[in-house]
């Protein structure tokens, strides 16, 4: 067993995740998942540093400003947790991305993409967790096919949350719930998995999403 996992009580070194999105949820998702000792991570993102996002993505600096988001992560994250295999994509998600990792994570402001990762994961029976955040607002759900409503029924793919509005403390509160839904997952501990987890302001609500038919 591993130190980390002697220490917290629970081994994930045989476990992966995709991550979608390497802003302000992502490096926080990651950074949590990595500090557990997951064993496989993909960081997926098309996107640059920029300087006007720094007060909630902790892992660039100033002088990244234009380099691939994704690239200086899975630098960065290789350095603080070198057991993990960070692997890294520059570009959009695609289906075939997702093989051999056991769930995908979205991690981005961008509502197509959103959709686009939902049915793909509802194709390929992937199960996927979706963060969203807006101000002191932001949600979090994780899906599992043949378990719970997609994202589409549990009716959260019409969030329009502007990570430009939001504060750090929100990224870190939701990116971090996103790495405790997964590590959930990975325990089988599917209690978590069909509820819409809602962080408003200094609260945390749960709504539990049923359905009828969960394909």
């Amino acid at each position: 067993m591993s130190l980390k996992a002697e220490i917290q009580g629970f081994d994930i070194s045989k476990n992966s995740a995709v991550i979608i999105g390497c802003g302000g949820l992502g490096t926080n998702a990651a950074v949590h998942l990595a500090g557990a000792g997951i064993g496989r991570l993909l960081l997926v993102d098309y996107d640059t540093v920029e300087e006007r996002n720094l007060n909630r993505q902790f892992f660039y600096t100033k002088e990244d400003t234009g380099r691939e988001k994704c690239a200086l992560l899975a630098k960065r994250l290789g350095a603080y947790a070198p057991e993990t295999e960070i692997n890294y994509h520059f570009g959009k998600y695609e289906k075939a991305l997702a093989d051999g990792y056991e769930i995908v994570i979205i991690a981005v402001d961008n509502i197509e993409t959103r959709r686009q990762v939902n049915a793909l994961c509802k194709e390929s029976k992937t199960p996927c967790i979706n963060g969203s955040i807006n101000g002191f607002f932001g949600t979090a759900y994780l899906y599992i096919p043949g378990k719970t409503p997609d994202l589409e029924k549990a009716g959260i793919l019409e969030e329009t949350g502007n990570k430009n509005l939001s504060p750090s403390s929100t990224a870190a509160i939701i990116g971090a719930l996103e790495a405790k839904l997964a590590t959930d997952f990975f325990m089988e501990n599917y209690g978590s998995a069909g509820k819409l987890y809602i962080f408003d302001n200094n609260e945390i609500h749960t709504l539990t999403i049923r359905s009828d038919d969960n394909d």
